[in-house]
């Protein structure tokens, strides 16, 4: 059986599958994936740090790097150190760290690998300098700049007075600044990616260079999501993108026009448990196994349902609770209870992060078992 997502056809597997619910990554998808991505920022001239969130996998993050990516980004400590352990060597965190004890264990792994922090405000740079001092360590951090997003961040207005005084501490060596905003134009969502990313990437260099005129070593302007890197990169002045979800797509990225769904590589699989109407069928995937943060009829996109049933457009699956999906269906279709089904997620990087395991495809067609290594790596 094939496991490729290239043919839009009713996909019904009745047998030799793995146990459901489980999500299955096409290899050689995501390797085009890769491969693309990588040659469309080199051509731009700029750096590539790809976001492991949506992975969470330290052989996808080797694949990135072997593929010309400069290092990774990661949003928490415990995903830096598992990225690290297996075998990562240049690693971003791209969230504030402010406590002493992760200060600590953030100043060991510095010794191991090239880390940089994040610093957003004057109290959480003093509080990585003492422990940099303490341990006689020094951090290279980057100012996160508040580009429209409106949660961590300093409002570009205000980041010359902060970096002045983050560069002057001891034990902090301040080396860039970044952003993440996504796809939003004049503080709202937009359809509009090309002027997305122009209008972040333009914010960010004119920052920068705002910050250059006071004397600041600003080398990385570091920007850019999955559907706004290759615009913000054609911005002079941005030096880096961080897009995550490029690596397996979703159906989120389909929608804004980002890829095609046969561009999606990671799709889960569920069974059909129970059809109690003509028109309904009930499957084993429900809140537990789907990500629920990017919720159907929201502007822009206006998603119908929590994902893509592939083989059966028409299909909405529309309800959930805990372990029941409910799928609301043409009675022209001939699902049975017991048969298998693909579907693509709205948002793949929050579904991964509720798998323990997933399955990758070899070249032979065969299926392995992985473990999601840094699932659950809050802290």
């Amino acid at each position: 059986m094939s496991m490729s997502l290239q043919a839009e056809e009713e996909i019904v597997v009745k047998g030799n599958a793995p146990e459901t619910p489980c999500i299955i990554i096409d290899s050689s998808v995501v390797d085009h994936n890769i491969r693309e991505m990588a040659e469309r920022i080199r051509r731009l001239g700029v750096k590539l740090r790809p976001h492991a969130k949506t992975h969470k996998l330290p052989e996808m993050a080797a694949r990135q790097v072997e593929a010309g990516a400069v290092g990774i980004t990661v949003a928490k400590l415990s995903e830096a150190e598992v990225m690290a352990d297996g075998g990562i060597a240049d690693i971003f965190i791209a969230y504030p760290i402010v406590s002493e004890k992760k200060l600590r264990r953030a100043a060991v792994l510095s010794r191991r690998i090239r880390l940089i922090l994040t610093v957003d405000s004057l109290e959480g740079a003093r509080r990585a300098a003492a422990v940099a001092v303490k341990e006689e360590s020094t951090f290279e951090v980057r100012l996160e700049i508040d580009s429209g997003l409106h949660r961590t961040g300093v409002l570009p207005e205000n980041a010359l007075a902060l970096a002045k005084e983050i560069h002057a501490l001891e034990g902090i060596r301040l080396t860039g600044i970044f952003t993440y905003r996504g796809a939003m134009l004049d503080g709202k969502s937009t359809m509009d990616l090309r002027a997305a990313g122009l209008e972040e990437g333009r914010l960010m260099a004119v920052t920068a260079q705002a910050l250059r005129a006071e004397g600041l070593p600003i080398a990385d302007v570091s920007v850019g999501s999955t559907p706004t890197s290759v615009f913000a990169a054609e911005v002079e002045g941005v030096t880096e993108v961080r897009p995550g979800t490029y690596i397996f797509h979703d159906r989120m990225q389909a929608a804004y026009g980002v890829c095609s769904l046969e561009d999606c590589a990671a799709t889960v699989w569920v069974t059909v448990v129970s059809r109690p109407s003509a028109e309904l069928i009930v499957v084993d995937g429900g809140s537990k196994t789907f990500a629920t943060d990017v919720q159907p009829n929201n502007p822009p996109l206006h998603l119908q349902g929590f994902g893509h049933i592939m083989g059966a457009p028409d299909a909405v699956l529309e309800r959930m609770n805990e372990e029941h999906g409910m799928i609301r269906i043409g009675a022209h279709h001939p699902y049975e209870v017991g048969d298998v089904i693909q579907i693509i997620p709205n948002h793949i990087c929050s579904t991964v992060n509720l798998h323990n395991d997933v399955y990758v495809t070899e070249p032979s067609g065969a299926l392995r078992k992985t473990r999601v290594a840094a699932r659950g790596m809050l802290e």
